[in-house]
Formats: structure tokens, C-alpha cells, sequence
């Protein structure tokens, strides 16, 4: 892939409230996916730079954390005021290193400004327990108390929005707080670094490395990171939490997914076809909520895919700037030739190619990293494209005779993301709700992503850990629980030693 005339950008760290440079020794080429131009040139952090992350979210630490909740969720209003501001700025940024289309780049945004908006509610969330005279004039309360540096690991397919899952309740926490983003799309990690600046945040509170595995194992085996949080795929997310939890930290590594979404003969077969079209092919099926295996039940299934197939036919496929764009490139050269090995396997083992992607190209963008949508039918279990997770825009079909089979299909894979099911039967919709192994559960919605207020997992292989991401499970996340009994006798109160358990009588 060719470099572009300009000027490449130099994508530094995030110290102490500053771009830091640190050590120059390595960098990572970044592109434009659209165009396949190298556009800048991303810094990986080595140990020392870590460790300066860490010392300064360290010295920040003590201060933030006595820092009224009230106090720190000002500092929240105010970033969230400077996020709308910013926003088209950042879904750019997006657009440019990603390659999503910039309307979807606008919605990553905004559903990273909806967690912000929680955050904000920090007083409420950090309200605790308080019981009086539990007995023997003494009063029980709890705290919730902040653990003190904590650090995210980010993948590339949501570079705003999945930070924004971590950071802001950690920091209204009372938290400081270091995030590795992915080295293929970092720069929207320093617009926000910036932002939070503006917002009053006191410098070290949040810091940036940019880094491979060399900076995440640096930030796994730190002894002054209480705990860490991570969205990526399932071998790398089973890394983290091992190799975390035998450092002494909290884990919390949300993985990979298979998402599946049954059709039932009963339901409305456009709604659907749409879903599955959306659900699917939607930035370019790198989403770890994308629908990447239709279930398609009794004999609805040919009406199905004549309904897919125009549809996939008139996706307009193009730069991601292009307001009309419905998808854009995958990120890099590299993952556009792993899908496309998968699209052969797919091909070897059996499948039906319905529509084939490989040689899509975008006038004026031929060095872009493009594929086109594409369609398996007759996809069988122990195939390699329906077993494992692909990440691209490749939708594989299943047929089943019935909604048995269908909820067998799904319960037995090993990932338990989400999962959809389509009908107009309020019986199978409940039965499915409640039967489903998976994390969330979409009726008639082909993407269930929780709202802010609620919380985000998988069960099985695509969450290691106790818990969520975002929402009250986060704020369980980043803090410790601690009862506090609390007595002030008098002399009348005063009994000599007592050697048995106390108990209420």
C-alpha cells in the first residue's frame, strides 16, 4: 500500500495532560481504509512509557479521589457539553482511520455520549446503605470507594464509543484512569484526551498510550493498576483475564460473538430481510453485535433470501464520507485478506455462495481495503464460517425445521454475545427471551445493545468476569464495598471485654 503525498501525522501519547512523544523507538503505519494511504504514524508505547502513564494517573489519584462525586460529575456535564460540540469532528476522525460510514460514525458517538449522560448522575450512583441501631446503639452504613489506577484495553471497531463504556464511570468513581486503544484507529483517543482537558479534568486523571502487546502485557503485569477492562476478541480477551487476574487485578474482558437471528415462518419476512441486511452488513459487519448467522425456520426460507438478495444488490458501497453510503472498507489490507480466506472456506466446505463480495471495487478508491456484502446459504454447524467469528460483511444462513432446532442451534454455539429472534407470536418471543444462553436478547430488534442505563455482555466464550460493562454493573466494577458499624457509648455502655459473637436480642 502506497504512502500519500502529505505530510504524515504524528500520533503521539496522552501524559499528565499533555501529548507526550515518548520513546521514538517504534511506530505503526495508519490508514485511510478508503484509499489505502498511509496517513500517519502511530507511537508504541514501550514499558517506560506506560510506567509514565501510570506514575502520573498515580500522583493524580489521591486528589481526584477526594473530590466531592457532585464535583466530578460537573466535570462530566461539561465534557458531554464539549462531545455534542465536537461531535462531527470525532465521527471524521472515525470515518477517516476506521473507514465505517460517517452517519454510523456519528451514532458511535452518540451512544458514547449516553454513557457520559449516566455518568453525570455520579451522586446517585454513589449513593449507599445506611441502617440505624442495628443493635446495641450501633449504626451499619456502606461506602463505595474508588480502586485507584485502572486501565482499558480497546478494540478498533468502536474507537469512541467502547472507551466511553470505561472511562467516564471510572472517573466519576473517583478513578484515574489509562487507556490503550487500538494502534489501527487511535487518533479519536487524543481528541478526547483533549476535551476532557477542557472539561476541567485535572491533568493525569486520564492518559493515553498507544501500543501493541508490548504496552498490554506492561499494563497487565503493572502493580500499581488495580484492575483492567477490555473489549476484543476471545483468544485475546481470555489472555487478559488470565494473565490479569494472576497479577492480582479485576478483570472484566468482554470477547468475540456469533450473533444469531432466528426467523420464524410467522414473521413479517421484510422487517426481517432488513434486519438481517442492517444487522449484517452494517460497518461492514465489524461490529461484535452484527448478526453473522441467519436461522432461518420451516419453510420461510427461500422467501427470505429473494428478499435478500436485492437488497444486498442495492447497498451502496462506498467512502464512508459519502452521506449515501450504507458501507464502507473493512480497517486494513490484512483483515480484508483473512475474510476473504474465509469466504474460500466457506466456498470449500459446501456453502452456497448466493452473493459474492471478493471483487468489489469503488471507482477512484481501487487501493481502498473494499468488500462487497456476502451471502452463505446451506451453512452447516461444523463449518469454519459458522463456527468462528469472522468480522466482515458475511452473512451465513442456516435452515431448520423448527424453533427447537433453532434454539438448540443457538444455545450450543460456543459464543453467547446476543442473539434476535423475529416472529409475530408472543409465545415464541417469551420462550426465546427466557431460554436463549446469551448475554442480550433482541425480540424483532436485530442489534440489542442496552441503553446506558442498563448494562452491556455476553455470556459463555464473549464475556471473562464477573461483570458488565457500563451501567450499575460498572459502577460495582469500579469500586470496592466496604460496611462500616459505628458506636459512640457512653460510660454507662461500657460492659468490660465481651468473648462471645455479638447478636441482636
Amino acid at each position: 500500500m502506497g504512502k500519500n503525498d502529505t505530510q504524515l501525522t504524528d500520533i503521539t501519547h496522552w501524559i499528565a495532560g499533555a501529548r507526550v512523544a515518548g520513546t521514538p523507538a517504534r511506530t505503526a503505519e495508519v490508514f485511510n481504509p478508503s484509499t489505502g494511504d498511509v496517513t500517519g504514524l502511530v507511537r508504541l508505547a514501550d514499558a517506560s512509557t506506560v510506567d509514565a502513564a501510570v506514575a502520573a494517573a498515580r500522583a493524580a489519584f489521591p486528589a481526584w479521589s477526594e473530590t466531592s462525586a457532585l464535583n466530578r460529575a460537573r466535570v462530566m456535564f461539561k465534557f458531554k457539553a464539549l462531545l455534542e460540540q465536537h461531535h462531527d469532528e470525532l465521527a471524521r476522525c472515525i470515518t477517516r482511520e476506521h473507514g465505517k460510514v460517517f452517519t454510523d460514525a456519528k451514532g458511535e458517538v452518540q451512544r458514547g455520549i449516553e454513557v457520559v449522560e449516566f455518568a453525570c448522575a455520579a451522586p446517585q450512583l454513589l449513593k449507599t446503605q445506611f441502617s440505624d441501631n442495628v443493635g446495641g446503639g450501633i449504626d451499619n452504613f456502606s461506602l463505595r470507594q474508588p480502586l485507584g489506577v485502572v486501565a482499558g484495553i480497546t478494540p478498533f471497531n468502536f474507537p469512541c464509543m467502547v472507551p466511553m463504556w470505561m472511562f467516564p464511570l471510572a472517573l466519576v468513581c473517583g478513578n484515574s484512569f489509562v487507556l490503550k486503544p487500538s494502534e489501527r484507529d487511535p487518533s479519536a483517543s487524543l481528541m478526547i484526551a483533549e476535551l476532557l482537558k477542557q472539561a476541567g479534568l485535572p491533568d493525569g486523571v486520564f492518559n493515553v498510550v498507544q501500543g501493541d502487546k508490548e504496552a498490554v502485557d506492561t499494563i497487565l503485569a503493572h502493580p500499581d493498576i488495580a484492575a483492567v477492562s477490555f473489549v476484543g476478541s476471545t483468544p485475546i480477551a481470555e489472555y487478559i483475564q488470565r494473565e490479569g487476574t494472576r497479577h492480582g487485578k479485576r478483570v472484566q474482558a468482554l470477547g468475540g460473538a456469533k450473533n444469531h437471528m432466528i426467523v420464524m415462518p410467522d414473521a413479517d419476512l421484510d422487517l426481517a430481510a432488513d434486519a438481517l441486511i442492517g444487522a449484517a452488513y452494517g460497518s461492514a459487519g465489524e461490529r461484535c453485535m452484527a448478526v453473522s448467522v441467519g436461522v432461518l425456520v420451516g419453510g420461510c426460507a427461500d422467501a427470505v433470501i429473494d428478499k435478500l438478495k436485492p437488497r444486498i444488490a442495492a447497498l451502496r458501497i462506498k467512502d464512508g464520507m459519502a452521506l449515501d453510503a450504507d458501507m464502507g472498507p473493512v480497517v486494513t489490507a490484512a483483515h480484508r485478506q483473512k475474510i476473504l480466506g474465509y469466504i474460500e472456506q466457506g466456498i470449500a466446505a459446501g456453502a452456497t455462495l448466493v452473493c459474492d463480495g471478493r471483487k468489489h471495487t469503488v471507482a477512484g478508491h481501487e487501493r481502498g481495503f473494499y468488500l462487497g456484502a456476502t451471502l452463505f446459504d446451506h451453512v452447516r454447524p461444523e463449518m469454519s464460517i459458522y463456527r468462528e467469528e469472522i468480522f466482515g460483511p458475511v452473512l451465513s444462513l442456516v435452515r431448520v425445521p423448527d424453533f427447537a432446532a433453532a434454539l438448540a442451534l443457538v444455545n450450543a454455539h460456543e459464543y453467547g454475545n446476543g442473539a434476535a429472534c423475529y416472529t409475530t407470536d408472543g409465545g415464541t418471543a417469551r420462550e426465546f427471551a427466557r431460554r436463549v444462553t446469551c448475554g442480550m436478547v433482541g425480540i424483532n430488534v436485530p442489534i440489542p445493545v442496552p441503553m446506558a442505563f442498563h448494562s452491556f455482555g455476553g455470556w459463555k466464550k464473549s464475556l471473562f468476569g464477573d461483570h458488565h460493562a457500563y451501567g450499575e454493573e460498572a459502577v460495582r466494577f469500579y469500586t470496592r464495598y466496604k460496611s462500616v458499624m459505628q458506636r459512640w457509648p457512653d460510660a454507662s455502655s461500657r460492659k468490660g471485654p465481651e468473648f462471645t459473637m455479638p447478636v441482636n436480642k
